[in-house]
């Protein structure tokens, strides 16, 4: 276990003061799967005499930003509304409430593109309360189009990606696997990233491989293990599974998130960082960490932080936001008062 000094923690915490406050500066574009958490909310009424069901009456319903959206209200929270979103929204009522939603949190959805074909991404959950104090959730509904996206509208994300991206330092790709994020987009993305200089960071589930010459990637455990098919349990498995991604995307580090075991930093040269949450006794809602962690990482690499140092502050960040029920989000002054007096971090 190697512990950061005391004498050198002063240092070190006066450094990552001043790299959060830098977090506000850069701008960063999310392409990715936008989706819209819809939340209704009702009060129990009485078991329905047409079926065996509650009946709620209703109270009010919330509109939460999910997926590839949270990733950008994250960024947007943190650097003074500096985040745009490429993506597909349906033509129907979820795309205006997504975009409404968008504007809200002041993220720029100008270059979001409509398909007619497909649904706009929305996740309804419907719970209810029979006291002050307790809700329950009920049930979730899902919409959203399985196919993959049509040439014409392949091409429609790919001119607007042309048209900003050099307008930014990172770009983040959130990728659920929902049909936004082509081989053809992914290709495009890249070559005009390097060709700016900005800096790829990928948040995706599965197909790994797909992505080339990014900067950094932040798969969760399982995914990883999937992907690299072992279980990863030791520092040599890690070590491992982040070469192996290192290898095949050309990838400059890793970072795996391993929920309440927190997260490993695999750097080329066969470095390796484990990272332990900070905080264990105030867990809620683990929905968004991982979006939390993307967005704070990136953005603390598009501001010049280190890749140790921007995972840090997500692991503060994502240790935030999971004191909240849903896709939630934290503010530069929340993760300062949160930094740990010791960081013990194993190489």
């Amino acid at each position: 276990m190697a512990i950061i000094r005391e004498m050198d923690m002063d240092n070190f915490v006066v450094n990552l003061k001043e790299t959060i406050k830098n977090l506000k500066t850069p701008k960063v574009l999310v392409i990715g799967d936008l989706a819209l958490d819809e939340m209704i909310y009702g009060d129990t009424e009485r078991i329905s005499r047409e079926a065996p069901v509650l009946i709620l009456q209703h109270t009010h319903t919330k509109y939460i930003l999910g997926g590839g959206s949270n990733a950008a209200h994250n960024v947007a929270a943190l650097n003074d509304r500096k985040v745009s979103v490429i993506g597909i929204v349906g033509d129907d009522y979820q795309a205006n409430d997504l975009k409404n939603a968008f504007k809200e949190a002041g993220i720029n959805c100008d270059y979001v593109v409509t398909d007619k074909e497909r649904k706009t991404i929305t996740k309804t959950r419907i719970s209810g309360s029979c006291s002050q104090s307790v809700t329950q959730q009920i049930v979730r509904i899902d919409r959203q189009t399985h196919s993959p996206i049509s040439t014409e509208t392949e091409n429609k994300i790919i001119e607007n990606i042309e048209k900003i991206i050099a307008d930014y330092d990172a770009v983040i790709i959130s990728d659920y696997h929902i049909g936004t994020i082509t081989d053809r987009i992914i290709e495009r993305v890249i070559s005009l990233a390097r060709e700016h200089s900005i800096k790829v960071i990928v948040d995706a589930q599965r197909d790994l491989g797909r992505y080339k010459n990014i900067y950094s990637m932040t798969p969760n455990l399982p995914d990883t293990q999937k992907y690299v098919g072992f279980y990863i349990k030791s520092k040599e498995d890690f070590l491992r599974a982040g070469n192996i991604l290192l290898e095949q995307t050309g990838a400059e580090n890793i970072l795996i998130t391993c929920g309440d075991n927190g997260m490993v930093l695999v750097e080329k040269g066969n470095k390796y960082t484990h990272i332990p949450v900070f905080n264990k006794s105030k867990v809620f809602d683990v929905t968004g960490a991982g979006d939390t962690v993307t967005a704070v990482y990136g953005l603390g690499i598009a501001s010049g932080a280190s890749a140790l140092e921007a995972a840090i502050i997500g692991n503060i960040a994502a240790g935030i936001v999971i004191r909240q029920f849903g896709c939630a989000t934290t503010s530069l002054q929340e993760i300062e008062s949160e930094i740990p007096e010791n960081i013990n971090l194993e190489n």
